[in-house]
C-alpha cells in the first residue's frame, strides 16, 4: 500500500524538478544528506522523523540528488532506509559507505545511481578527512569492479591531495569529492590558501577527466566560496540544511542553499585570481552559520 501511495508522488516529484531545471541557469548539482534526520529518529527509537520523507521534501524544493551514509556502526541511517531511499526517490542517490565487503554486498543489491567511498572509524564524530586512496588500493579495486558490472558511478572522498586524485582516477572513480571542512574551519588568510588548494585540486581532477563535487562543514556563508570554483559540479550538504529545516522548514532551507549556492557561480570567471578575491570578500561579511 505504501508503495502504491509513494508512485504518483514520484512522478509528481519529477515533473516539479524538470521544470525548475529548464527555467534556471542552476550549474552545480545540490545533492542533500539526511543523515541528520534519522540521527533525531534515532535519538528516541521512533518511526519520526523519516528520513525518505525528508528526502521527497528535498527534491520537490529543487534539490538535485539525495546522499546518505550507511555507517558500519549504523548510528543514524539503517539498512531498511537505504531500500526504503531507493524505491521512493526520483533524483540521484548517493550512497556514501566504507568499502568493506558487507557494504559492497548491499550496494550492490541496492544499487544506488552514485558510490562515495568514505573513511570511517567508529570514534568519530563525523567524517574526519578524506580517503587514502593510493594506501586502500585493493578494497578500492573491488569496489570499482563491483560498480562497474551494476553501472554505479564511483567517487572517492578525498583532500586536495593531487596524488590521492591520481590515484583514483586509476582506480577506476569517475568523480571525486573535495573534502571541505578544513576551508570551513579557517578563515582570514588560512581559508583563503584552503580555497586555492581546493581549486587547484578540482582543476587537477577536470584534467584528469573526473567530475568535481565538494561537501562537509558547508553553510549558507562559506558554500558562496566553494561555488564559485568553476571545476565544481557537485555539492552534498547535510548537517547545515537540517538545522536551518528546524527554524524555516526542509523546502526553504533547500531553496536558501540553492540561492547562496548561486550567488557563488555568479562570481565564476576564467581568472582564478579574481574569483578567489571575489569569494573570500563575499564571505567576510557574515559569519559561518
Amino acid at each position: 500500500m505504501c508503495r502504491w501511495v509513494l508512485r504518483p508522488q514520484k512522478a509528481f516529484v519529477m515533473g516539479v524538478t524538470n521544470a525548475l531545471r529548464h527555467y534556471s541557469a542552476w550549474m552545480i548539482r545540490l545533492h542533500i544528506n539526511v543523515d541528520h534526520v534519522a540521527t533525531v529518529r534515532n535519538a528516541r527509537g521512533t518511526r519520526y522523523p523519516d528520513p525518505i520523507f525528508a528526502a521527497q521534501q528535498c527534491e520537490l524544493a529543487g534539490a538535485d540528488g539525495i546522499t546518505i551514509h550507511l555507517r558500519e556502526d549504523r548510528r543514524h541511517i539503517l539498512d531498511r532506509d537505504v531500500e526504503r531511499m531507493r524505491e521512493a526517490i526520483q533524483t540521484t542517490l548517493n550512497l556514501e559507505m566504507a568499502a568493506t565487503d558487507e557494504m559492497i554486498e548491499i550496494a550492490e543489491r541496492v544499487g544506488p545511481d552514485v558510490i562515495t567511498l568514505v573513511p570511517e572509524r567508529r570514534e568519530e564524530r563525523t567524517t574526519e578527512g578524506g580517503l587514502d586512496a593510493m594506501g586502500h588500493r585493493e578494497a578500492i579495486r573491488k569496489v570499482s569492479s563491483m560498480c562497474e558490472r551494476r553501472g554505479i558511478r564511483l567517487s572517492l572522498f578525498l583532500a586536495a591531495d593531487a596524488d590521492q586524485i591520481r590515484a583514483s582516477r586509476n582506480l577506476g572513480a569517475g568523480q571525486i569529492e573535495l573534502h571541505t571542512g578544513d576551508y570551513c574551519e579557517l578563515s582570514g588568510s588560512g581559508r583563503t590558501t584552503e580555497w586555492e588548494r581546493l581549486a587547484r585540486g578540482s582543476e587537477l581532477a577536470a584534467e584528469l577527466g573526473l567530475e568535481v563535487a565538494a561537501g562537509h562543514g558547508l553553510t549558507r556563508a562559506n558554500v558562496i566560496g566553494i561555488a564559485a570554483i568553476p571545476a565544481v559540479e557537485e555539492l552534498n550538504i547535510g548537517h547545515a540544511v537540517i538545522a536551518d529545516a528546524l527554524f524555516v522548514g526542509m523546502g526553504e532551507a533547500v531553496k536558501g542553499f540553492r540561492e547562496a549556492v548561486a550567488r557563488g557561480e555568479a562570481q565564476r570567471s576564467t581568472d582564478t585570481h579574481s574569483i578567489k578575491i571575489q569569494s573570500v570578500s563575499s564571505e567576510g561579511s557574515s559569519r559561518d552559520e
